[in-house]
């Protein structure tokens, strides 16, 4: 099994969203990963620098960060064989470490423009080094940038920041840092490749908190209809759990719930909403315990949320 700590460079439409291709949004100009053994040790390492085949100038903010020129990609690969080589190079049996949530939705998003989707399966398990280190250094919710976390871990630099393989490499050595234990037990899971069956669904048990992943629906109003979508069930016993707080939207993407089991305990619901590249919607939900305080407080928004609906309405009337 090889580990691959990788990390993506992109770049986005220089003329602003309205000329944007919706379809890339993003497109990968550098790839840079290098392969772990076991004992956490680097023992490869892949670089390659793609010609952009959408965006035909560096956006200025890009240009800013990553110091890559236009002209410096002229000589670089198309990305259909930088990823091809790329997923050789990582072999038949991989992990993906990334610092983020973004680059293995990115290089999905990238390769489905290209065709090339099948080469790389989904839904993607990987592991957010960034969200690992939270965990282990901070409060688990806060995310820091890579920088901070090699200051604070003083690891020496001999590289900038904000090159691929730069990066790859000080996200590798910030991982040396992490519990094999804690790392294993905190997996993610990217959906950009999201069930589309109801036999497709997905349910994990992670040791703080439950996921599902729905199949999709035609229409988001369906959804919250879906009585396996609004169940509650307790992240320990997996029993259901009685409704304190019933759904209610916090936006138009965002419900919250307050359940109770009786042996464990106030848990908090969450459910996300998701739209797909082809117009149709999934939602993730993940139950996790709460206590007293955040349930008042998400039955104090309820009612905020009510009242000015409320008011909304009967201004309406007025009008």
């Amino acid at each position: 099994m090889n580990y691959i700590v990788f990390d993506l460079e992109w770049n986005q439409n220089p003329e602003g969203k309205k000329t944007r291709n919706d379809k890339l949004p993003f497109e990968i100009i550098e790839i840079g990963a290098v392969k772990v053994n076991s004992r956490k040790e680097i023992t490869d390492s892949f670089h390659r620098l793609i010609r952009p085949q959408v965006y035909n100038w560096i956006h200025d903010s890009i240009h800013e960060v990553i110091h890559v020129d236009y002209k410096d990609l002229l000589d670089g690969i198309p990305f259909q064989q930088a990823a091809r080589e790329f997923l050789e190079w990582c072999g038949p049996d991989w992990y993906f470490f990334t610092w983020g949530n973004q680059d293995v939705m990115e290089l999905q998003r990238n390769m489905k423009f290209y065709g090339m989707l099948d080469q790389l399966p989904g839904p993607v398990t990987y592991y957010d080094v960034q969200k690992l280190y939270s965990l282990s250094f901070d409060d688990g919710s806060h995310r820091c940038a890579l920088e901070h976390a090699v200051d604070e871990l003083k690891i020496g630099k001999q590289q900038g920041f904000h090159r691929a393989l730069a990066d790859a490499v000080y996200t590798a050595e910030v991982l040396k840092h992490l519990n094999n234990i804690m790392i294993i037990n905190h997996p993610s899971l990217d959906v950009y490749q999201n069930p589309k069956k109801k036999k497709d669904e997905i349910h994990i048990s992670y040791p703080e908190y439950d996921k599902y992943v729905s199949r999709e629906f035609a229409a988001k109003e369906r959804i919250m209809k879906d009585r396996e979508v609004t169940s509650t069930r307790c992240p320990i016993c997996h029993q259901p759990a009685r409704r304190r707080i019933r759904w209610f939207m916090n936006n138009p993407k965002v419900y919250f719930s307050v359940s109770v089991c009786d042996e464990h305990g106030l848990v908090r619901g969450k459910i996300r909403i998701h739209k797909t590249d082809e117009e149709k919607y999934f939602a993730v939900k993940t139950l996790r315990f709460t206590d007293t305080e955040e349930a008042e407080e998400l039955r104090e928004r309820k009612e905020l949320l009510r009242r000015r609906r409320q008011l909304k309405r009967n201004t309406g009337k007025e009008v």
